[in-house]
């Protein structure tokens, strides 16, 4: 995990740092009718023109950052003021604790990620517990009798949620709900100001779980559908127990083997669900803090951004290894 996050940090920070970026970083930073010398020497002067390595190296904080010269009176000074950037050579980078400087929100990196994520964390928390339950039912339902017509009515409709796209179903449900009906007239963005409430958080969670609920349902299905006909299950029918009783004593654990690897990959999906339906729903949590920073040319933010999604990404496929290995008894760890 570590090599792969080194890996994939190196990749986003070069590119992050692409010329056009660092151009338009510093003319958002400047007048816009800077010249170009301007902007050389803006860059120049907040380290930007060092070499890659060492810009990384800084980052990661396992070289010290440099302060800035005064060229006339040779003082060190920050630089970024609203940050209390050290005014002496320090090691301050990721493994200090320290994630950089937002210049469009002008704090710290870490004083605007973390409460975006705890908002998204919110947001995540109750899309699992709605579409985790309501999707295994589904999916057992479904193939519990493979080919009835109850199978046949929960597969195209999973198959229906799972081909429309976020942005389409929010907007469907914003129509639906918050215009014709009048029930969900709540701004989603208030729930980070006022707290969470039914008015102002069921729509974002509805667009997120609708999507995901008939990707887990129809997986959910397959497997069940494979575990039905296996021989076990014809045995238990033999010896005179209920359908119901070999479905839930024999049949369910062994079906939610697969399933509950596709469910631990719905975090990552939810990361990237989140930009979409927070931007839509002006929710201020980590996708729509991702779209500010990529917008302004916010590199250090859209860095800390970068380095939590590789994060998370890499745990949830961990867990999900281990869980499967858990779950499944004919594999163990030798």
């Amino acid at each position: 995990m570590m090599l792969t996050m080194l890996c994939l940090t190196l990749v986003v920070f070069f590119m992050v740092n692409l010329e056009p970026n660092l151009t338009k970083l510093a003319l958002s930073q400047m007048d816009m009718r800077a010249s170009r010398a301007d902007q050389e020497n803006w860059l120049e002067r907040n380290g930007y023109r060092q070499p890659f390595l060492v810009r990384y190296g800084q980052w990661i904080g396992v070289v010290k950052k440099q302060p800035i010269i005064n060229p006339e009176t040779g003082a060190a000074t920050a630089r970024f003021s609203f940050c209390d950037d050290p005014t002496e050579p320090v090691y301050s980078g990721i493994l200090q604790g320290d994630f950089g400087c937002s210049t469009k929100f002008r704090t710290r990196v870490a004083d605007k990620l973390f409460p975006a994520l705890g908002a998204t964390g919110t947001l995540m928390f109750w899309v699992m517990v709605t579409m985790v339950p309501i999707s295994l039912l589904i999916g057992v339902l479904a193939g519990m009798r493979e080919g009835s017509r109850t199978d046949r009515s929960l597969s195209v409709a999973s198959i229906t949620t799972t081909a429309t796209p976020e942005y389409v179903s929010g907007v469907i449900f914003t129509v639906i709900f918050a215009s014709w009906l009048g029930w969900l007239n709540g701004s989603a963005a208030s729930a980070t100001r006022a707290g969470v409430n039914f008015y102002n958080f069921t729509l974002p969670v509805m667009t997120m779980a609708i999507y995901g609920t008939g990707y887990i349902a129809r997986m959910t299905r397959a497997s069940m559908v494979e575990v039905m006909t296996q021989q076990y299950i014809r045995t238990a029918r033999l010896k005179g127990l209920s359908f119901s009783g070999v479905v839930i004593k024999h049949a369910l654990r062994n079906a939610l083997i697969a399933p509950f690897t596709v469910i631990m990959l719905q975090f990552p999906w939810l990361l990237t669900g989140v930009v979409i339906v927070e931007v839509m729903f002006r929710y201020q949590g980590f996708g729509f803090t991702l779209v500010e920073a990529a917008g302004n040319n916010d590199i250090d933010l859209l860095l800390g951004c970068s380095l939590v999604s590789v994060f998370v990404v890499l745990s949830t496929q961990l867990i999900s290894d281990v869980g499967y290995a858990y779950l499944n008894p004919r594999i163990r760890v030798q």
